[in-house]
């Protein structure tokens, strides 16, 4: 079959493993030993190998390396990675190709590796530009870490680099989230990613602070990036009695005004320097907007790999095992894929229109009507006629013609507007 002709698919590979868990995080990671690590990509590499036959008619247009921290690895591993995904898989010549990194793990000869195996977009998190609120989340790093790994990226030859940044963390003032964005943007990365911090279950944060705060549910994670662990430990490496020791006490969640005026800020700086909000939490040089993540916003199909990593293929989603030891003793050469996948969940038509709804409506550009009948075959208002307008009567949504879009007041609130949009089962 012509490349050209191939169905588009996105890949995201599942990499664990950190230095240190984060305070705040509830993602599937954890620390791992070298023996541990190498066991973990050989068997990676065994499942890309075992799945890429049943994806002959699509062309790979984009692949992000996330975890976790794909860059405490030996970078000789994400090499042989590359080349695994090469083999098994049809990728574009122009895919984008992304590998999130912590400054405070790129040492040596990192970057160069990750340039010479394809590698052409750096996500770097470094969410603070202020030492004491780095080590209020837990982070390995400092601001001048963060600053020796952006000029060593451009060196090496990356000319398209995301940077993570995180607002409302705890005893964060508005003066130092704009110096914040201020000391980013003097860089000119091509691409911001402002969060605003959610406080999870099961995390540090969590256990102190509580969680379940509406306000801070705006992020919504990244599809096929796993979350809370099902079987593996929760590893930060000092103990509930430490906690408060680290962060010197527990300084106080930024309140909700703040919290709002935190995110405006963000856009207006970053609209004066010349960078476009996209979506609800993302920011872009124009032109240099995240595929992949365009990707599964407008409903591009992937295929996540590792433990926990979640598909969305053909209608249907289903989620990678998730403990890892079961999925080191999998047998991929057999029956392994099915059990590595588990049930599979075939999404009804009501549910396929809720997700359109949900994720169109995190980009700026909002949801066409013409997409929803290409999809559905009927316009949008014939589903969504009443709750439209009444959306739109309450200012939270602007329409052009057929077409809509959250407003400012709608995107504060977004999660909210959203909810508008489930369908009587």
């Amino acid at each position: 079959m012509d490349k050209n002709k191939k169905k588009s698919l996105e890949l995201y590979i599942h990499i664990p493993f950190c230095e240190r868990k984060c305070l705040y995080c509830d993602f599937l990671s954890f620390r791992g030993g070298r023996d541990v690590q190498a066991e973990y990509m050989d068997q990676l590499r065994c499942e890309i190998g075992a799945s890429g036959p049943w994806y002959s008619e699509y062309r790979v247009d984009t692949i992000f390396i996330g975890g976790g921290t794909p860059s405490v690895l030996e970078p000789e591993q994400i090499t042989l990675l590359m080349q695994a995904v090469r083999r098994a898989f049809t990728v574009a010549e122009d895919a984008e190709i992304t590998i999130e990194a912590n400054p405070g793990t790129l040492l040596g000869k990192k970057l160069p590796i990750y340039r010479a195996a394809g590698i052409n977009r750096l996500s770097l998190g470094v969410q603070s530009a202020s030492d004491e609120e780095l080590k209020l989340l837990g982070r390995i790093h400092i601001y001048e870490d963060f600053l020796k790994a952006f000029q060593n990226a451009r060196m090496a030859g990356f000319t398209n680099i995301n940077v993570d940044l995180m607002s409302g963390i705890p005893g964060q003032t508005l003066s130092s989230w704009r110096n914040t964005l201020r000391k980013i943007i003097m860089l000119k990365p091509e691409h911001i990613s402002a969060y605003s911090l959610i406080v999870e279950e099961g995390t540090p944060f969590g256990d102190h602070y509580g969680f379940g705060d509406p306000r801070k549910k705006t992020r919504g994670d990244l599809a096929g990036t796993p979350a809370r662990p099902s079987a593996e430990p929760e590893d930060w490496s000092e103990g509930p009695e430490e906690w408060p020791d680290i962060l010197g006490g527990w300084p106080p969640l930024v309140d909700e005004e703040t919290d709002r005026q935190m995110y405006h800020l963000t856009k207006s700086l970053l609209e004066e320097a010349g960078y476009e909000r996209y979506e609800i939490s993302n920011h872009a040089k124009r032109g240099l907007h995240c595929r992949h993540n365009v990707g599964y916003w407008t409903g591009v199909e992937y295929l996540g790999f590792g433990i926990g990593a979640a598909s969305f293929v053909d209608g249907c989603r289903f989620c990678n095992e998730a403990d890892i030891a079961v999925y080191q003793e999998l047998d991929l050469s057999l029956d392994g894929l099915d059990r590595l996948h588990g049930d599979i969940h075939v999404l009804s038509r009501r549910e396929q229109m809720e997700e359109f709804m949900f994720l169109g409506l995190r980009m700026t550009k909002g949801v066409s009507n013409a997409a929803f009948v290409e999809a559905f075959g009927v316009h949008m208002d014939t589903v969504y006629g009443e709750v439209i307008q009444k959306l739109v009567e309450k200012g939270l949504l602007t329409q052009r013609g057929r077409d809509i879009a959250l407003t400012e007041w709608g995107m504060d609130v977004s999660n909210r507007v959203f909810s508008e949009f489930l369908l009587d089962g």
